[in-house]
């Protein structure tokens, strides 16, 4: 059986095109989301995905409709291999159930896969650049060595932790962390 799934993004909530091609292609069940393709939330293709069974195929007009990114597209076709599922996509002229659509997906698997790794090289490589400069990754600390030193004297001169807290615009256990108790006492 033939499954169709059409997703309109948030900016263009029009179905008809799909739902017609759809049609058209031999879907007698056609579920429908009006959402970002970012969202993990997608009723209408979780419907779809629960109906498919061994020997359908799933159904969409464009790749895009059924996601954003190559890596969360390959899972998915492997996801639905797994379950003896079929994918077709009209538009892109691509069929998982052919040995060129398997083909096509084998080389996108292999393309995501390259580039996880690639980002994750560069990333790599950029925090390695950062530490021979002397950067530190992260947020930078509320408190200053002039805040430090603000609040050393503050707290020795009996002004409550709390209102030295408020003027140096951090909360008391960030103070607390900086000028532990012991070092005004």
């Amino acid at each position: 059986m033939l499954i169709g799934y059409a997703r309109a993004s948030t900016q263009d909530r029009r179905l008809e095109l799909q739902r017609e091609a759809l049609t058209k292609a031999g879907c007698p069940r056609v579920f429908e989301d009006k959402v970002s393709g970012t969202r993990a939330d997608r009723p209408g293709l979780a419907k779809a995905l629960e109906m498919l069974r061994d020997g359908d195929t799933l159904v969409v007009w464009k790749l895009d409709r059924l996601g954003h990114g190559v890596k969360q597209l390959v899972d998915l076709v492997d996801k639905l291999h797994a379950r003896g599922i079929q994918f077709k996509s009209i538009a892109d002229a691509i069929d998982t159930g052919t040995p060129s659509g398997r083909f096509f997906f084998d080389v996108m698997a292999s393309l995501a896969k390259m580039e996880r790794e690639l980002v994750v090289e560069r990333t790599r490589a950029g925090l390695e650049v950062a530490r021979q400069l002397g950067r530190k990754g992260g947020r930078k600390p509320k408190m200053t060595d002039s805040k430090i030193e603000s609040a050393k004297k503050l707290l020795a001169s009996g002004v409550p932790p709390k209102d030295v807290a408020k003027n140096l615009g951090v909360s008391v256990p960030t103070l607390y962390r900086w000028v532990p108790a012991s070092a005004h006492a």
